[in-house]
This record gives structure tokens, sequence and C-alpha cells, in this order.
């Protein structure tokens, strides 16, 4: 297969059809923007599984995803998006680098969700932005970021039932979308914990990138934990 693109945690490949790409996901770990890195032997196959199932969950409740179908242990194949270069993020509990910037606790449960935009460009190093930021650099039109913080709180609201339903929290988590052809707009990229934090409701155990991020034990038990539960 041709690569079109190779990310931190994950390589894009063409396919015979103009319109559709295949992922495949990496073993890589990444964090602080890349400053530590570790080969993760099983990670890429646990978050394509995890992804897989929230995204069929989303397509099941009416949120329009780039997903088509998983072909193996790592590969997905998906609808060709121009991704908007936005990192969009929601907070439902105070935690990482909220915490770090406006010297909080973690924990912290909010009234409601907080939307947060980053322009993803790491020789910048994602920088926070807002609306009239982004519609300035016409990176999003006024109507695309109305859509798209619309849809994204729908899919929030569905996370938090569906990671209650098996006893875990979530706490963050960010997303991105894309264009496809005709210029619908797309939930792209992946939901797994290397995009969410995900806390037991019960323990308060990590069960997301934070486990590698601060060295709190093996990653792939944690993601494990998480397969594991949403099998049933």
């Amino acid at each position: 297969m041709e690569k079109l693109y190779e990310g931190k945690a994950k390589l894009v490949y063409k396919t015979d059809k103009d319109d559709e790409i295949i992922i495949r996901y990496k073993d890589d770990a990444t964090a602080g923007n890349g400053e530590k890195k570790a080969t993760i032997q099983g990670k890429g196959a646990l978050n394509l599984a995890i992804t897989t199932r929230i995204f069929e969950m989303l397509e099941e409740n009416g949120v329009h995803t780039h997903y088509i179908e998983t072909l193996n242990d790592t590969d997905m194949r998906a609808k060709k998006v121009e991704i908007f270069p936005l990192e969009v993020i929601i907070r439902n509990i105070s935690a990482g680098s909220f915490a770090k910037r406006y010297g909080v606790e973690e924990g912290i449960v909010f009234k409601e969700p907080t939307f947060e935009l980053s322009y993803k460009n790491d020789d910048l190093g994602d920088p926070l932005m807002n609306e009239d930021h982004a519609v300035a650099l016409g990176l999003v039109t006024r109507d695309q970021y109305d859509e798209i913080k619309k849809t994204t709180l729908k899919i929030n609201d569905l996370l938090k039932d569906f990671f209650h339903g098996i006893g875990v929290t979530l706490v963050d988590f960010k997303i991105e979308f894309g264009k496809d052809k005709d210029g619908n707009i797309l939930l792209a990229d992946e939901i797994s914990p290397d995009t969410c934090r995900l806390w037991d409701e019960k323990t308060k155990e990590k069960l997301d990138k934070d486990i590698f991020r601060r060295d709190l034990g093996n990653l792939t038990e944690g993601y494990q934990k998480v397969l594991d539960r949403i099998r049933g």
C-alpha cells in the first residue's frame, strides 16, 4: 500500500478508491508533545478495538463518522476527509493541563462541560484558541464551528452514558473532525484511552494514557481493562 501520512500513533495508506483510506494503528506511545516516546506492544490493537466499538455506538446514535469497517487487529478502512487543523476538547472534570494551567486540584466536577479548541500545530505547541481566532485564520467557518460544537456536546453525552455503563468516568477527551468530498463534517481520527481520560468510578484508577505520562504502571493492562468491560 502507498503511504500517505505517518503520525505519532497512526499510519494512513491509499486504497483503490479515491475517497477511502486505510488507517493503521501503531504501537508507539508519545507524551509531552513527543518529548516522551516508547513502543508498547499491543497498544495499537487495543486502541483500534476500543475505537471500533465507540464509533459503531456513535453511528447507531446518529453521529456521522469516517469509520467504514475494521479489517484486522490494526487496520481500519475509513472515508477520506480533509481534517480541520483543530483539536476539539471536552472537559467534564478538572485534570491534566487544565488543572495545571489554572492551579486547581484534579477531580473538580464541572456543573457543565467545558468546550476548548487548540490549534493543531506541533511547532507552536498546539495553543488554545477561541472561535474568533479559528474563523479569523480560516480554519473553520462560523457554521462549521457551530456544527462541530453541537456534535461534540452530543458525543460527550453519549460517551458519558457509554462509559458509566461499564463503571468508568469520562473525565475529558479530545477529538478531530474533517470534511468529506461532499463537504459533510465527519468525526474522524479515534476515540480511545489515548485520547480520553478514563477513571474507574469506584477506585479512581486511571485507565488511560496518564499511565504512560506519569509512569503509573502497565499501559496495556489499563487499556485491556477498558476493552474487557466494553466487551462485557
